[in-house]
């Protein structure tokens, strides 16, 4: 009797979950089938979205080790244990790191006015150290890959203008595209098919941000050595509405005939002027980026952002040669004497 019972119950029970037409409603599917055979195909956006569809969807998609699994996949860096240490103590692990790393710095998105003066120093003071993660693809196969660490309170570091060099002196990494034919297309090729993320990580404060571009905001031949730059930027608004850029240099060369090899890749953070800033006030920059807006975007508005810094950056340079012309007539003449 009990067991007729039972049987009967975990009908009922299956039927209260069955629509009309016959769909099964998602509470009715085992969580383990849900994680394993479905959260784990998604991507971080979509994983994303599905928290807000149910309750128990929701639960589930807190789990570390698909978040773990999307970030290793997006970031193979992540993998290294230096990072995995880092984001282990972030508030909820993965899923935290990723909502930091994936989307895009707002052009506005700079936190100011809840960062008092006070509390700035104590975070310069904490923050002892970056770990930079970075991954460079093309057309969608991993190129290169690397994890690393930035000491922030030598005084070489706060003082000196921040350049943080990806390649050890002479290494060279082979890229797959030749160099070969016209050299408008062997550039297009590169500017559609080569990314990059450099993501920095602030362990003291479990935070990161992914500085890079999702794509080339500019590329061109360097007037001196020949090279071709990539340039992955994101403008951001600093104190004093003044626009910085973030970003990631990539240099490119080889011989004709040949593979393309990145010669050079590194992160810098630049003024208005195109000034590479010091590392403290760099630091000072990327901690407030870290505690600032995401936002999605695309390859379009962050090439529009960065013509905006360009066109900015022009008539800055115009206003400060015109003041340092009028400034500057009748104080000497052309052959270092004094002026009449």
């Amino acid at each position: 009797m009990s067991s007729c019972s039972t049987s009967t119950t975990a009908a009922a029970g299956s039927a209260a979950t069955t629509y009309q037409d016959g769909e099964t409603a998602i509470t009715a599917i085992h969580p383990d089938v849900i994680r394993t055979h479905i959260l784990n195909r998604l991507d971080g956006p979509t994983l994303a979205s599905t928290t807000c569809a149910s309750t128990q969807l929701n639960s589930l998609c807190t789990d570390d080790e698909i978040w773990k699994d999307i970030c290793n996949s997006t970031w193979p860096s992540t993998a290294h244990p230096r990072v995995l240490d880092a984001i282990s103590s972030f508030p909820s692990g993965h899923r935290s790191f990723y909502s930091d790393s994936f989307p895009t710095l707002h052009h506005h998105g700079l936190c100011h006015s809840h960062n008092s003066k006070k509390s700035q120093q104590q975070r310069l003071v904490e923050t002892t150290e970056l770990i930079s993660a970075v991954d460079i693809y093309y057309a969608g196969k991993l190129v290169y890959s690397k994890v690393l660490e930035t000491e922030t309170l030598t005084g070489w570091f706060l003082s000196s203008p921040l350049r943080i060099n990806l390649l050890d002196l002479k290494e060279i990494v082979p890229a797959p595209v030749m160099f070969e034919g016209e050299e408008g297309t062997c550039m297009e090729l590169l500017e559609e098919h080569l990314t990059v993320s450099w993501i920095l990580i602030d362990p003291a404060h479990k935070r990161a941000v992914n500085v890079a571009s999702s794509k080339a905001v500019e590329i061109r031949r360097h007037w001196l050595t020949e090279e071709i730059q990539l340039r992955y930027s994101t403008v951001v608004a600093a104190v004093g509405g003044d626009l910085v850029q973030c970003g990631v240099v990539v240099s490119c060369g080889g011989k004709e005939g040949g593979e393309f090899q990145l010669n050079e890749v590194s992160m810098q953070v630049e003024d208005m002027e195109g000034k590479i800033l010091t590392g403290l006030d760099s630091l000072v920059i990327l901690l407030e980026a870290m505690e600032g807006q995401r936002r999605k975007s695309d390859s379009k508005v962050e090439k529009e952002r960065f013509e905006t810094l360009k066109k900015t950056r022009r008539q800055f340079s115009e206003r400060k040669q015109r003041r340092e012309k009028t400034t500057g007539v009748g104080a000497n003449d052309p052959n270092g004497g004094e002026a009449d």
